[in-house]
């Protein structure tokens, strides 16, 4: 083997090392994320998925129950005890559709948001530490590549709910 062919089979065993340690990263921060998320929600005496809608309506609402259904990859009839929950709480309203009065759009209520910064506090000022320690530059790949992360984890997602 030549010196040049013992480099290359160097640098692809040390990119296919990089690659999964990337990947296992990302399951182990979806891992601790979603631990996270269960002690939140036992405080606030919800259930995961209800912080998972809670938070869908949040950031891509209003949305009609049935969207909100489609996104959350839930049947409609449990959407109905989800958001019936998530309004007993004062987490969302719904409201009468201005374009469509026989439809409703869910909106996410302001008033409990204090509760969720309190008790992702420890985190958020983790996250600030931890981002002080990069550049503009670094950010800006973080950024890139959660977003393509994200993109891709609900391109997945959509795929499987289709099939």
């Amino acid at each position: 083997m030549t010196s040049v062919t013992h480099t290359r089979a160097q640098e692809i065993r040390h990119r296919r090392r990089l690659t999964a340690e990337t990947r296992d990263s990302l399951r182990e921060l979806g891992i601790q994320l979603a631990l996270l998320n269960h002690h939140v929600v036992a405080r606030l005496e919800l259930k995961d998925v209800d912080l998972d809608c809670f938070n869908l309506i949040e950031r891509h609402g209003p949305l009609n129950p049935s969207a909100l259904a489609r996104r959350a990859g839930l049947h409609p009839a449990t959407m109905t005890g989800i958001l019936d929950r998530l309004e007993r709480g004062g987490w969302v309203a719904r409201d009468r559709d201005p374009a469509d009065r026989r439809s409703v759009l869910v909106r996410a209520l302001p008033d409990r948001n204090a509760d969720l910064m309190r008790l992702y506090s420890g985190m958020s000022g983790a996250m600030n530490k931890l981002l002080a320690g990069y550049n503009d530059t670094e950010l800006n790949l973080i950024v890139d590549f959660l977003r393509r992360t994200a993109n891709a984890g609900r391109n997945a997602a959509d795929e499987l709910a289709q099939n």
